[in-house]
């Protein structure tokens, strides 16, 4: 039987996504997913995420990144998830979900979804960058321009320093731009390459703008559209934190389920 799929995207970040709710999806296969997200020969995207059903919630939303391992949290996937809920009847405007780092609520708002993040602790200084998990690990580092930098050759030599080979981790490159606006570009690891926008990783930044002065909410410009996060800061961690932006369906489709190498 073809496998069918949904298409979506959150300014540019873009997902493979799968009603699973009759379990029937093979998730245990790597290969298959890492097919599925290949840019060439399979549908493309940065991720695939299955969409189940979960006793104590809406739903249960399961992260993979495009090397086919299961990943950590996902801001613009789970907002796309959120969309994708809608279009499926599971949901009306409001969600309760889980996630790979723990339940989240979200709200959608016309074209855009609020989504609750997971609140934040234990901010790491690393010299004048910064390290801290918002569902996902992310280095953050500001540079006075961001539009000319090599962040492939620069994301992947922190991605695969020693610290960070084994595990990995995201590696964020932020200019400020103004009193309230900052220019976030994102070397995910799983994709091992700059993708577009990276929900968790524009949400990290913005925190680490809040620790350097700036008020929330912060405007956040990617190479994929904008987004807004909005936090209350709390000692040394942050609270109430929120990743507003749109979530759109691309296309629709069928394709054979690939057999495995």
């Amino acid at each position: 039987m073809p496998l069918s799929f949904y298409k979506y995207q959150g300014t540019g970040n873009d997902f493979v996504m799968i009603d699973n709710r009759k379990m029937t999806f093979p998730a245990e296969d790597e290969q298959m997913i890492k097919h599925l997200c290949d840019r060439r020969i399979g549908i493309g995207a940065d991720g695939l995420i299955l969409l189940q059903d979960h006793d104590d919630y809406d739903f249960e939303m399961v992260y993979f990144n495009a090397d086919g391992r299961l990943g950590s949290m996902c801001g613009n996937g789970a907002r796309c998830t959120v969309r994708f809920a809608k279009q499926l009847g599971v949901i009306e405007d409001v969600a309760y979900f889980l996630a790979a780092d723990g339940e989240h609520q979200a709200t959608i708002e016309r074209e855009e979804i609020q989504l609750k993040m997971s609140d934040v602790t234990g901010v790491e200084r690393i010299g004048e960058d910064f390290y801290l998990n918002t569902g996902s690990p992310h280095y953050v580092r500001f540079v006075d321009n961001v539009r000319d930098l090599d962040v492939y050759a620069e994301g992947r030599a922190v991605r695969y320093n020693e610290r960070f080979e084994a595990v990995g981790t995201n590696v964020n490159f932020v200019e400020r731009l103004s009193e309230d606006t900052i220019h976030v570009r994102t070397y995910e690891r799983g994709v091992e390459d700059e993708t577009l926008s990276c929900g968790t990783g524009v949400t990290a930044c913005a925190l680490v703008a809040g620790m350097r002065g700036m008020e929330s909410p912060v405007r956040v410009k990617t190479p994929g559209g904008t987004l807004q996060v909005s936090f209350e800061q709390d000692g040394l961690g942050f609270r109430y934190v929120y990743l507003t932006g749109p979530a759109k369906l691309v296309f629709t489709g069928t394709v054979p389920v690939p057999e495995k190498v």
